[in-house]
């Protein structure tokens, strides 16, 4: 099972002081050193944490896959064509939400989706529907022609926070079968959004379903607790 090293919540660290730091680019080389085996960024229409600059940068000097999410409109489609990510993952958008709150509704969208699409695989981008564990769009999604689907886990992690095992048990049964009838459609099966170094044996165990996770707000979380003697050890040795 690979994993995909999501960095937007560094750049909304930079951003919260609309500084240099932390850097996005250095994240993403960290991540590389560590053994990430992609990049994932969600450039969202308000450019609210990462920007432009910062994707063009990322995919120009670090030696990684870059999974770009993205809304499926037009001024972000013209982006993504300039820079080639080896992915575009097309994610729902509201400008009111704090993260993204559910899947992509590939039924209700698909010949605007068809024809969306039909730029990136002419340019052999690999083109992945973000959508819930559902049947149906799981389908919907092959129809249109994406290569790859990511199933959204957010009401998988939300239950387990809540400690609501019979929804999470029900949760855990929907993701493997989106996952399996992806896979049985020759769908590249991901998943992502909520996982946590807490709930993620839970999903470790469809590994043989689901063959990457993409996250970043667990892992950068606990970056700013793990990381910080060490930082503090290094102001104290630079100030002494």
């Amino acid at each position: 099972m690979r994993l995909g090293v999501n960095i937007d919540h560094v750049a909304t660290l930079r951003e919260a002081r609309k500084t240099f730091e932390p850097s996005v680019i250095e994240a993403a080389f960290i991540a590389k050193r560590a053994g990430a085996h992609q990049i994932t960024m969600h450039l969202r229409e308000d450019r609210r944490h990462v920007k432009d600059e910062d994707v063009k940068l990322v995919r120009k000097l670090v030696e990684l896959p870059l999974n770009l999410e993205m809304a499926p409109t037009d001024e972000i489609k013209k982006i993504a064509l300039e820079i080639k990510p080896q992915r575009v993952t097309l994610v729902p958008e509201k400008r009111q939400e704090i993260t993204t709150e559910g899947g992509l509704d590939i039924i209700s969208n698909a010949s605007y989706l068809k024809e969306y699409i039909k730029d990136f695989k002419e340019n052999d981008i690999e083109v992945s529907f973000f959508i819930d564990p559902d049947i149906e769009q799981v389908e919907a999604s092959k129809a249109v022609g994406a290569d790859a689907i990511e199933l959204h886990t957010g009401r998988f992690a939300e239950s387990y926070y809540k400690r609501d095992f019979k929804l999470l048990e029900k949760e855990k049964e929907r993701i493997r079968n989106a996952a399996k009838f992806g896979k049985e459609l020759n769908l590249k099966v991901y998943a992502g959004h909520g996982i946590t170094y807490q709930n993620i044996h839970l999903i470790k165990d469809m590994k043989d379903l689901i063959e990457e996770l993409n996250i970043g707000h667990s892992i950068i979380s606990n970056a700013v607790l793990f990381g910080l003697e060490k930082a503090v050890k290094t102001m104290l040795e630079l100030i002494s």
